[in-house]
């Protein structure tokens, strides 16, 4: 880990004026969890760090709304996680930040960071001798014919194969999420399914942030079909492991019929991966096993697999078809 400058915001304001005086090397410190791993891989290698963790109304929740439910992007994962209304009336939610990691890291993480977090892709978090476009942009991708067990199907490109590892994305993809951001031209705000870019041909570039823009809180529009949803994680052990294939689903039903759904599968893609194909073919339908199948078949299409991943898009189409059938049984 190398030396770096230490400066501790008491703004959201103050915290962007001392990234863009920082310069490119300089980074936003939130719970942490994920940049200390990545400064002791150097894989992050900050000049200057700018703790955001004393600027108290980005730690605020409001799901009192009628319209929409607030977090701020300092909320605690086991905070959010626990919120009544979010327990009872959108599991989905609640679901993927329990299912998300320990209950040490809950209590650290924050909801703001995790959306940001990077790739558990070994290649990429350990470095050479292993080419990696996201860490050396230009170098390789020794994913791509190496062991890609829990790489991505959908979304790669022949520069990268890397998963998205977030849950609590997934979850918010599937609730049409937004997000609102400071940067030096002010605030602006991004839809959820628009804040992580597909590798491409430029696989360092993760998201559609600018380099000093800071997430101020995240905006879940307030939906009757909350209710009816659920975070099915299908991983390698029951405790705290990435997802193999995860999906995030909520209904609208009229008895056994589908008005409507949202589905949304992590732990397959490079980046949050809604599929409105796989919601339109369910609309109108009884939802029954065959229909929750087909659904995930569909939801599978155009995956790609590689030398040694393609058992997920069995079991992503089977995580699919199970989660419709939970969330139908919350209606």
């Amino acid at each position: 880990m190398q030396p770096f400058t230490y400066t501790k915001a008491t703004s959201a304001g103050d915290a962007v004026r001392a990234v863009l005086d920082g310069g490119p090397g300089t980074r936003f410190l939130a719970g942490g969890t994920t940049l200390y791993d990545l400064m002791k891989l150097n894989v992050e290698m900050p000049t200057r760090i700018v703790d955001l963790t004393g600027i108290k109304e980005l730690r605020s929740i409001d799901t009192s709304g009628r319209d929409e439910l607030l977090f701020g992007a300092l909320a605690c994962m086991s905070d959010v996680a626990a919120d009544p209304r979010l327990v009872g009336g959108y599991p989905a939610l609640s679901e993927a930040l329990w299912r998300a990691a320990s209950q040490q890291l809950r209590n650290m993480a924050t909801v703001g960071g995790n959306l940001l977090q990077r790739t558990r892709c070994a290649y990429f978090r350990f470095g050479e001798p292993f080419p990696c476009n996201k860490r050396k942009p230009g170098s390789g991708c020794a994913a791509i014919g190496g062991i890609d067990r829990g790489h991505a199907l959908l979304g790669g490109s022949e520069a990268c194969i890397a998963v998205y590892p977030s849950d609590w994305a997934i979850a918010l993809a599937a609730f049409d999420a937004k997000i609102d951001v400071l940067g030096p031209n002010g605030e602006r705000t991004i839809a959820l399914e628009h804040l992580h870019r597909e590798p491409g041909t430029t696989p360092h570039l993760e998201t559609t942030l600018e380099p000093s823009e800071l997430i101020l809180r995240i905006r879940v529009p307030a939906t009757r079909m909350g209710r009816a949803s659920t975070y099915h994680k299908i991983r390698d052990r029951e405790s705290y492991a990435f997802a193999l294939a995860s999906a995030a689903v909520a209904l609208d039903m009229d008895g056994d019929r589908v008005r409507a759904a949202r589905i949304a599968i992590g732990g397959l893609a490079t980046r949050p991966w809604r599929v409105p194909a796989a919601e339109q073919a369910l609309a109108g339908k009884t939802l029954d096993q065959r229909a929750a199948r087909e659904a995930g078949n569909i939801a599978l299409k155009g995956a790609q697999p590689g030398l040694h991943n393609a058992f997920r898009i069995e079991l992503g189409a089977r995580t699919v078809a199970a989660a419709l059938m939970i969330a139908k049984q919350r209606v």
